[in-house]
């Protein structure tokens, strides 16, 4: 921190608001930059063996990251096959729907035709029925006329 040495205060006119004062710092001298609020420790040197650890330690968490990345992307990989087969399961089960839906629809049409195909014919039987009396009834009224 600064000392009462370094620095002046003056006060400046008084207001209603408030009072205002003026700092004035000291120029810094040259023999107090050699004196710092922070000294610094002296380092320590580094040698051969620490430079080697510090290799090995950074080789380690690269690999390590590397795995970490890689069972990541396995992860991922096989989520992306599971959705893959569900969505195929699910087209799959979709396509049968379908194909039964179909089969169904199929099936009522031939049912309907083979009804209608039927009526027809009993239909046309009766038709011929009648037109068989009404030929027996002409040839007997024929007869009965000759």
């Amino acid at each position: 921190m600064a000392s009462v040495e370094d620095f002046q205060v003056k006060e400046l006119n008084k207001r209603t608001s408030g009072q205002a004062f003026e700092v004035i710092l000291k120029a810094s001298t040259p023999d107090a930059k050699s004196k710092s609020p922070f000294p610094l420790s002296p380092r320590k040197k580094t040698t051969l063996d620490d430079i080697k650890k510090k290799m090995e330690t950074a080789e380690e968490r690269r690999k390590s990251q590397e795995a970490e990345l890689l069972k990541h992307l396995a992860e991922k990989r096989e989520h992306e096959k599971e959705v893959i087969q569900k969505a195929m399961e699910e087209d799959s089960n979709l396509r049968k729907l379908a194909q039964e839906k179909l089969n169904q629809k199929m099936e009522a049409n031939k049912e309907n035709r083979t009804a209608r195909m039927a009526a027809l014919n009993e239909k046309f039987k009766e038709k011929d029925q009648k037109l068989e009396a009404v030929r027996k009834n002409k040839e007997t009224k024929k007869e009965v006329e000759n």
